[in-house]
């Protein structure tokens, strides 16, 4: 069974930095056509302004707040123009705060919820219409119509009062996966999460040039020993978004170098 994803074409969003612009990037170098989709256009530009410049290039760039609804439609119009059609949604756009439980006025858990969970459930709904629309009209044997991938976190499955609103909006992604998984399989469109747990991303690097003591707590929680590079997420993301996972629906896969086998009370998350 192969794992290619060479013609598909993807939406991925966070894609400005990160572990959303590492998986972009990996998904293009193995042949498909990506949109990097961000609110970031600074950083979409300087990231692949030029590669996206070029007519014959497999990459494009959309900047956007995709928390709005006219967005979502002008992404999926943007997409349509530059490669015709939508075989792939990666909803890689994430945000990590921390949360003051007893604070009545911490606004966390609304704007995570907001940023983590229905952004990408409202993007899901759009993409998946069209990815329906497109099998109807193919004249041949319906087949495979598309594959959505949601970047959860092990955070869904870890107790951290100082994370409760990125835990609980992993948590609800990860729910929303299964049942839009459900939703979805009768048009033959899968949707499987992947749970990372260490991996070097915009937040982690940021957190430990802070504070450079936060790496061995990271560390010793993790049974491999180590934090992951943003390209190990990639390859599982690529797996679930090709046909080697023609069978793989509704599913939640962690790529956490064994984190989630261990006691989740107050161990690190991130």
């Amino acid at each position: 069974m192969s794992f290619s994803i060479s013609g598909k074409s993807t939406i991925v969003t966070g894609a400005a930095n990160g572990i959303g612009l590492a998986i972009a990037r990996h998904f293009a170098a193995h042949g498909a056509n990506v949109m990097f989709a961000d609110m970031d256009e600074d950083s979409l530009v300087r990231e692949v302004g030029e590669a996206a410049a070029s007519e014959d290039s497999n990459i494009r760039y959309f900047a956007g707040d995709l928390r709005k609804k006219l967005t979502q439609a002008n992404l999926l119009s943007a997409t349509i123009d530059a490669f015709d059609r939508v075989d792939i949604l990666v909803n890689a756009s994430r945000q990590v705060l921390t949360t003051d439980p007893l604070n009545a006025k911490d606004s966390t858990l609304d704007v995570l919820l907001e940023q983590n969970l229905m952004a990408g459930y409202r993007l899901s709904q759009v993409i998946s219409r069209r990815m329906i629309a497109q099998a109807k009209s193919q004249s041949e044997e319906p087949g495979p119509a598309g594959s959505i991938i949601n970047l959860s976190s092990v955070a869904a499955q870890r107790t951290r009062p100082d994370l409760l609103a990125y835990s609980v909006s992993t948590a609800a992604l990860d729910q929303m996966t299964r049942s839009m998984a459900l939703a979805l399989a009768p048009h033959n469109i899968r949707v499987n999460a992947v749970a990372f747990g260490s991996v070097m991303s915009a937040s982690l690097k940021a957190t430990l040039k802070e504070d450079e003591g936060a790496r061995d707590p990271i560390i010793n929680t993790t049974p491999l020993g180590r934090i992951a590079g943003p390209g190990e997420l990639a390859e599982a993301v690529q797996f679930l978004a090709s046909e080697g996972a023609s069978f793989v629906t509704g599913q939640i896969m962690n790529v956490d170098g064994g984190r989630s086998l261990l006691d989740g009370v107050a161990s690190s998350a991130h």
